[in-house]
């Protein structure tokens, strides 16, 4: 089964760039060449790492001692970065000449992403945050690479119909589960392996960015609060409940994993379970985001406006609950349902969840409770399901001096709403 999943990838002030993920259906001889070169590109990575590490190895010691355990001979190199690599592609051709084989936008792609992923190791971002130090790639770590341009005079490869075209690799055919847009532009093709098959995803511009809607134009809003026993609850009640993908799946994904063990590794068996093994684990990542964008759109479609919690979700997965907060993947939502709002105009913001639990949401008392109580009920008559009540404080911290009706507290008591199923969702 093919999956449509349409998400946008930047967001840009005059256009923005979605990724169109189609299944490709290569020849045995072209899958040869495809694996041959994401090899040579991992070769290539670990190659241009070493000279970065190496750099920066002889040219690092402690601020008021030298080092004891050893110390750079020789003359020191200068300093590597993407230029000065990329200018080294032609001697690597004259020293390797199976990098002749490869087309050279791809090295060079290989060689930005290095480079990204260095600067993301020792220049923080404005928060002060950095990435982890890049690693070494194993056999196999590198399995997509990226043609810049499309269907352009210079452009590596070029669609025509239901036929890409590669350089140095020749023509595949696409599986066209649905057409490209009229007037979106191809910018970049990035060919990908996965368990079951290769796939080509473009990155198309869109330049009919839609306006977003006027404050004073809102008529519907709600907060969400998420958890673990109910995906997400909204201020109007309304709750869907949680998928646990993983978690029924853990049966057979175990079973799976013992047969695994009992192969010889490295064997043919070996890797045909190993495949399986990883086919499963996809299964369960479409599942999820499918799921995801269902909930974004139908949130996206019944309110203007969406207040979520900015929740510290890597603080959260250290917890005890660890598997249960991976398998039902906040984050990964919260990032669709933006991306779903801003395609069609509507509006989302991320407040401070601090107190929407026990503050009531009513008479703003405070009313303390464990998390294992799930009813808040407070001396001034509220009692609401403990979701429900954080939703309400949610949408009130979100739509601070903003005209949107329904936004003051309930006032009385109200029974919990149905819930809303996933069956509900994709009708």
């Amino acid at each position: 089964m093919t999956y449509v999943i349409t998400h946008a990838t930047k967001w840009y002030y005059e256009y923005m760039l979605l990724t169109y993920q189609y299944k490709l259906n290569p020849t045995p001889e072209q899958v040869v060449i495809l694996e041959t070169w994401g090899e040579l590109l991992r070769r290539h990575w670990n190659y241009a790492l070493g000279q970065r590490l190496d750099w920066l190895r002889r040219t690092r010691s402690q601020i008021d001692r030298c080092s004891l355990v050893f110390e750079p001979i020789g003359e020191i190199p200068d300093k590597p970065d993407y230029y000065t690599q990329a200018s080294n592609l032609k001697q690597t051709k004259q020293l390797f000449p199976d990098y002749k084989n490869i087309y050279a936008d791809c090295q060079q792609q290989n060689l930005m992403r290095l480079d990204k992923a260095w600067k993301r190791w020792l220049i923080p971002d404005k928060k002060g945050k950095r990435g982890g130090r890049p690693r070494f790639k194993k056999r196999g770590d590198i399995t997509s690479f990226t043609f810049p341009r499309v269907n352009s005079p210079k452009a590596g490869t070029h669609l025509t119909s239901n036929v890409l075209k590669l350089s140095k690799i020749g023509e595949i055919e696409v599986i066209l589960h649905r057409p490209i847009p009229d007037g979106f532009e191809i910018k970049q093709a990035t060919i990908l392996r996965k368990a079951d098959g290769w796939y080509v995803s473009f990155s198309l511009e869109d330049k009919t960015v839609p306006e977003s809607l006027p404050i004073d134009e809102i008529k519907s809003a709600t907060g969400i609060d998420v958890g673990l026993e109910k995906f997400l609850t909204t201020a109007d009640g309304q709750s869907v409940e949680v998928p646990q993908y993983y978690r029924k799946a853990q049966a057979t994904l175990a079973r799976q994993q013992r047969q695994l063990a009992r192969k010889t590794k490295g064997s043919k068996n070996y890797q045909k379970q190993a495949n399986k093994v990883a086919r499963l684990h996809l299964h369960i990542a479409r599942q999820r985001k499918e799921f995801h964008y269902q909930v974004a759109h139908w949130l996206v479609k019944s309110y203007d406006l969406i207040v979520f919690e900015n929740l510290n979700i890597k603080g959260l997965a250290r917890t005890r609950l660890a598997k249960s907060i991976l398998d039902v993947a906040w984050g990964a939502f919260l990032q669709i349902m933006q991306a779903v709002a801003v395609r069609r105009g509507k509006h989302t913001t991320g407040v401070d969840p601090r107190g929407t639990s026990i503050n009531c949401s009513s008479c703003g008392a405070r009313v303390e409770k464990p998390l294992a109580v799930r009813v808040h009920s407070c001396s001034c008559g509220l009692v609401i399901d403990r979701d429900w009540n954080a939703a309400l404080n949610l949408l009130k911290r979100g739509s601070v001096e903003l005209p949107i009706p329904g936004c003051g507290g309930l006032g009385n008591t109200q029974p919990m709403k149905q819930q809303v199923s996933y069956v509900n969702l994709r009708a």
